[in-house]
């Protein structure tokens, strides 16, 4: 099944190739012997469920499997691969590979949110038109051998009919079929599809591993422990991070919680006027979700979290984050905080103005908690 290479990909991270583009997987070695052992054994799993954290490589993992599989290898029966190691690498000049770039590979099919034709705009749900056509998908007989596999990316983004249209597939599993379910919240899938997956769990990267996610990607790496920091080990956060140019973002937010609860309004300013305007639709995004991401942190480092920080956060922790009655009433404010930004970009409200309101919000509510007794 091929998609018009001119229309958004909800699959696709901006500033990174697309997982199907992506030679070399790093850092989930153990994820993928799970899966060839399986294969292996003869007795493979029809449905795979790949969770993890968001950015760690799901897709990536979910296209590697499903070129293995239409490339066609037999399991032999005695569940060995003789004097060769299996492997899920396929050289990029592979047919198979080559097919797959264009969404033209015959036995693989990719079921992703599309486009609403009114909008232009990518839809908010896969549907269930995506489901319903992997059953003519699957009625098709794979003439050149290998199996037929289908990527689902991501399940958990499956609106209720999708999710009912899905349950019957994996019920009465097609014959030579595979189902890849690229998920980065279980818990949001039907507590009957999770049962009838085995499930691959992908883990966060090390530092060096995503130095070497972001090479191939072709991101710089000169703020790579700063981004293993912040996004916990995820690759396509990195990417999102650096994109968004959350290099020099997140540093001015710290500045701004440093001077709490007597902000530099100007230095405020200055931040909420990077906002306004569709051209800076990511940079607003990315002050928001980096703020929240700067509250999170001094919030869990408040309630005894071990993680590290910065040595910029930790000094901000020390005087607004002391202990757990604090990082009870900073989560407070930051739940509520995410509220009202939701509720300002559903309705439109103009950008500079909410990021004012946001930092102008945690200064009060700074000078609240220094107010608190020791």
């Amino acid at each position: 099944m091929s998609d018009d290479p001119d229309t958004p990909e909800a699959d696709r991270v901006g500033g990174a190739p697309h997982p199907r583009e992506t030679v070399e997987l790093f850092g989930q070695t153990a994820a993928e012997a799970a899966f060839l052992d399986a294969f292996a054994s003869g007795r493979m799993h029809h449905a795979w469920m790949l969770t993890g954290p968001r950015g760690v490589g799901k897709a990536t993992l979910a296209w590697r499997i499903a070129r293995f599989l239409a490339a066609g290898p037999a399991a032999p029966d005695t569940g060995l691969f003789g004097d060769t190691a299996p492997t899920l690498d396929m050289a990029p000049d592979h047919p198979v590979f080559r097919r797959s770039l264009s969404l033209g590979e015959p036995r693989i099919a990719l079921c992703r949110r599309g486009v609403d034709e009114k909008t232009n705009r990518l839809r908010t749900q896969l549907g269930v038109e995506e489901i319903r056509r992997l059953k003519g998908f699957f009625s098709l007989k794979a003439t050149d051998g290998g199996r037929r596999t289908a990527i689902i990316d991501a399940a958990d983004e499956m609106n209720t009919a999708a999710a009912n249209a899905l349950l019957k597939l994996l019920e009465e599993p097609p014959a030579d079929a595979t189902l890849l379910l690229v998920c980065h919240q279980p818990a949001r899938l039907l507590p009957t599809i999770r049962s009838r997956c085995r499930v691959l769990r992908l883990s966060p990267l090390s530092e060096e591993d995503m130095g070497r996610a972001l090479a191939q990607a072709g991101q710089p790496l000169d703020a790579l422990p700063l981004l293993h920091a912040l996004t916990g080990g995820s690759a396509g956060d990195a990417v999102r991070f650096l994109e968004g140019n959350g290099a020099e973002i997140y540093p001015r937010i710290l500045s701004l919680l440093e001077g709490a609860p007597r902000m530099d309004r100007e230095a405020i300013a200055g931040l909420a006027s990077l906002a306004p305007g569709r051209e800076n639709a990511a940079t607003y995004e990315m002050l928001t979700d980096l703020t929240m991401l700067a509250l999170a942190r001094l919030t869990r480092a408040g309630a005894g979290s071990a993680a590290p920080l910065l040595p910029q956060e930790a000094a901000i922790v020390d005087r607004l984050c002391p202990g757990p009655m604090a990082a009870r009433q900073w989560a407070e404010q930051q739940q509520d905080l995410a509220g009202r930004i939701a509720h300002a970009r559903a309705v439109n409200l103009d950008p500079e103005q909410v990021i004012l309101d946001m930092f102008l919000t945690i200064d009060r509510m700074s000078a609240r908690i220094a107010a608190l007794p020791a």
